[in-house]
């Protein structure tokens, strides 16, 4: 069985792979066009994004370089990469304290609200980000979806934690190496909890929830106010 599920997983990591890009890349197509209103309006837009690094934006450079962008990272710890528009801030996006109510135009966070723990994070984070910018984009994966992004591997966030811990201590899973003792593998299995359309609407009751499809399928969910 275990032979089985890693060829599954390695099919599955492969197909990640291959379209990856292109949905990041349609993902900020959809951002900038956020951006882009706000230009309409006015001389320069700045933007916070809750939970990112700068590498992310490095890579898509080319889409926000040539705008008039203020770009504020807000991450736990700082990093190594640098942009002369990009300003590093050490936070916890369930507190961001250190920024007035509707400080930025734009509050932007990418795979990032799955992982911040329980619910009642979750729904800080949320707070926090509807409170420092009037308006939002918040992208997470999608718990209906079959493949699970972090495990790279199909049906494996539908299973009980304590067989995912099972699975982690036999194999590494996508961005997760193998586990050497049990108590490990279940603080891994509580990395990520993937959302669903209804708790994405609880969170955000003032945003839009779109579909980010593949195959017809949900993958990604998207808030925007």
């Amino acid at each position: 069985m275990a032979s089985l599920f890693a060829g599954i997983s390695a099919l599955s990591t492969t197909n990640v792979a291959v379209h990856q890009n292109a949905f990041r890349a349609a993902r900020m197509n959809r951002f900038m066009s956020i951006v882009d209103q706000v230009l309409a309006i006015k001389r320069a837009c700045s933007i916070v994004d809750i939970g990112g690094t700068v590498a992310y934006w490095l890579a898509a450079e080319a889409m926000w370089g040539h705008k008039n962008v203020i770009l504020t990272v807000v991450n736990l710890m700082k990093f190594e990469d640098t942009h002369p528009k990009v300003t590093q801030v050490i936070g916890n996006a369930c507190d961001l304290s250190q920024f007035q109510d509707y400080s930025f135009d734009i509050a932007h966070s990418n795979s990032v609200i799955e992982h911040v723990g329980r619910w009642s994070e979750k729904d800080l984070v949320a707070r926090e980000i509807r409170r420092v910018a009037r308006r939002y984009f918040v992208q997470t994966p999608a718990m209906w979806f079959p493949i699970e992004p972090h495990y790279r591997a199909p049906f494996v966030h539908w299973l009980p934690p304590q067989v995912r811990a099972h699975l982690l201590m036999r194999f590494p899973m996508g961005f997760y190496r193998r586990a050497t003792t049990f108590a490990e593998a279940m603080m891994t299995t509580q990395d990520a909890e993937l959302l669903s359309f209804p708790e994405m609407q609880a969170l955000f009751p003032d945003a839009v929830i779109e579909r980010e499809r593949f195959l017809g399928m949900t993958k990604s969910l998207i808030a925007i106010r």
